[in-house]
């Protein structure tokens, strides 16, 4: 673990506040980052107080003044250095993000590969962010839009993809012209510290500085400071729905934009002619990966009656092979929760699961070792169970059996959230009635593949209480910049739209 630390350039007791260079010693108290593994200290972090605050957004304000004038393609050729920067520290940083988070090391390290190839998508974005030309019904007028930068963008990131989603929204916001103030979760702070050094020593190399800044410290201090700052008109939240709708509260109430990325509740329909082992792999890396801790994890299973004792079978058998332990060894295949409070969380939803008439078939027990794991649990659930409407933060899956596409459909569509969706068919009618206005009522809808996993070429993000928000791949782009129409009028007449005639 020092060697990685080291190689991050973090110590024993490091700073979590960067304005235009680093806040030695900031006000806002220590935060102590824990290895959810073991339950033992990895370091402490310095938080930002409020004058360590307003300095950062003013550093990202200032920055933002010559920032948006340079040129877009000369924004993406830094972007691109931040990307191979990345690419020399991804060993180093993936480790750190197992190490404080939890997830595998596969996972950890492909999350630094995500952050890096989001980097190359917004290089070639940056040559590319286009307006329409209209016909103007006007003689001798030309009309055209464009986008303009927006202005520096919030972002306040979860513990669960600690460094991803800070690229999804700073690779992206960066190419478009926008400077970032960045509040990560406290649970991983370090993480942040060290994207943060790897970011400040390319926009150094560079003569640069504030584009990227960083905020360590308490939701209700920096946090809400962000949300209610004139200076930010955009705030990018990943989080639970409940701070999410206090996040669209108050930032509709001065006007301002919001990206939220909520809550999930992603479920998997499996039908009669399904590859069923396919879907049992896809299945199982759904529910277990990151230890259930995704937004994206696969929470209910919509079997059709024709298979539903054979896949039932098959999870049964499976569970048990799950490897739960340390997620530096590569052979584990499910690491611990984040803290104990989630522990505390899943077991509480085991016991209203048994209450609701739910019937265990694997695991659901709190592991009696160091650190905060827990064993994955297969449920047989009803549809009446409220606890399956909920999102469980944890690896609870829940299995439910019907008859036919359209109660499949039904029961998929009767949550409130609308993030990832999949079915496991070979029939193009039933794929493409998922598919369709009638089908998945998610922001991501699958065939043959699971819920989690989604590449950043596509838009991520949900419906319902999801949030709405869209970011990496796509146009997600147009949510961190301002349109703008233009008419050029190169007669020498001054005629109206519309026809109207006004003389004087």
């Amino acid at each position: 673990m020092k060697d990685c630390l080291s190689e991050l350039g973090l110590r024993d007791v490091n700073s979590g506040v960067f304005a235009d260079g680093w806040v030695e010693h900031p006000s806002g108290g220590e935060l102590v980052s824990v290895n959810p593994t073991t339950g033992e200290p990895i370091a402490v972090v310095l938080q930002a107080g409020e004058t360590d605050y307003e300095h950062v957004a003013a550093a990202a304000t200032r920055a933002f003044e010559s920032w948006r004038l340079l040129p877009a393609p000369r924004r993406g050729e830094i972007v691109r250095q931040l990307g191979d920067e990345l690419r020399r520290h991804r060993a180093a940083l993936g480790r750190l993000v197992s190490i404080e988070m939890g997830k595998v090391l596969a996972e950890g390290e492909g999350e630094v590969q995500e952050m890096i190839d989001m980097g190359d998508f917004a290089v070639g974005l940056s040559r590319q962010l286009y307006g329409h030309s209209m016909n103007s019904e006007r003689p001798s007028h030309r009309m055209y839009e464009q986008w303009h930068p927006l202005g520096t963008v919030g972002v306040i990131t979860s513990f669960n993809f600690p460094v991803a989603v800070w690229a999804w929204n700073a690779m992206i916001a960066a190419a478009c012209g926008d400077t970032l103030v960045w509040k990560p979760s406290s649970t991983t702070p370090l993480t942040a510290v060290a994207v943060q050094k790897i970011a400040s020593r390319v926009m150094e190399r560079n003569g640069l500085t504030g584009v990227f800044t960083l905020a360590v410290g308490r939701g209700s201090m920096v946090g809400e400071r962000m949300l209610h700052d004139r200076r930010m008109p955009l705030i990018s939240f990943t989080g639970s729905t409940s701070q999410g709708r206090h996040v669209a509260t108050a930032t509709a109430e001065r006007f301002a934009r919001s990206i939220l990325e909520l809550g999930g509740n992603n479920a998997i329909i499996v039908m009669p002619d399904a590859d069923l082992e396919l879907a049992r792999r896809a299945v199982l890396f759904g529910a277990v990966g990151t230890a259930g801790q995704r937004c994206t994890s696969t929470r209910r299973v919509i079997m059709h009656r024709a298979v539903a004792v054979d896949l039932t079978e098959k999870l049964r058998r499976a569970y048990p092979s799950v490897r739960v332990g340390d997620p530096l060894d590569r052979a584990t295949l499910m690491g611990p929760l984040v803290d104990g409070d989630a522990v505390e969380t899943m077991m509480r939803a085991m016991e209203q699961i048994r209450a609701e008439g739910g019937e265990v078939l694997r695991g659901g027990n709190r592991l009696d070792r160091p650190g905060h794991f827990v064993e994955p649990a297969l449920i047989k659930a009803h549809a009446g169970m409220k606890i399956c409407r909920e999102e469980t933060f944890a690896p609870i899956l829940y299995l439910f059996t019907v008859d036919t596409i359209e109660e499949a459909i039904a029961l998929h569509n009767s949550v409130d959230q609308g993030l990832s969706s999949a079915i496991f068919t070979r029939n193009m009618q039933w794929a493409e009635t998922f598919l369709s206005a009638r089908g998945s009522d998610c922001g991501i809808a699958n065939v043959n593949i699971g819920t989690s996993g989604a590449e950043i070429g596509g838009a991520f993000g949900g419906e319902k209480e999801t949030g709405g928000g869209r970011e990496a791949g796509s146009d997600s782009w147009k949510a961190y910049m301002r349109r703008q129409t233009c008419t050029l009028n190169w007669s020498n007449d001054l005629p109206l739209a519309q026809g109207v005639q006004f003389e004087f």
